[in-house]
């Protein structure tokens, strides 16, 4: 009777163990997702301002806003963490990334690499 209750429990514990991995694994957008488009400046213009991305991403004492080195400490109940860099350099930023690589981090909250980027 204790190995069959111990066998039971060993199950339930990978059970739950796969359940929660694959309801906490991440949730991408194919490469093929974000459609082709054609750049439009004042269009990004705006969704930049809409979207108060210097308020993070703005390097702190930086004067000139749209250099978004990254530095901002943001705290929260799961620690502090540190606003990434969003230029487009090619090396630190993010200007080797694909649009489904960009649409992934803004909609999903999922890097390039395929992790959270927050808990």
């Amino acid at each position: 009777m204790l190995q069959r209750t111990i066998l039971v429990g060993l199950f339930a514990a990978v059970a739950a163990a796969g359940v929660y991995w694959w309801l906490s694994a991440p949730v991408v957008a194919a490469a093929g997702h974000a459609p082709a488009h054609v750049a439009n400046l004042a269009n990004g213009e705006t969704m930049f301002n809409a979207g108060g991305c210097a308020s993070c991403h703005a390097t702190p004492d930086q004067p000139d806003r749209v250099r978004l080195g990254g530095g901002v400490a943001i705290k929260s109940p799961f620690g502090t963490f540190f606003a990434p860099n969003i230029s487009p350099d090619p090396n630190d930023g993010i200007g080797k990334w694909t649009d489904a690589d960009f649409v992934n981090a803004v909609m999903h909250g999922v890097s390039p690499r395929g992790r959270h980027y927050f808990p």
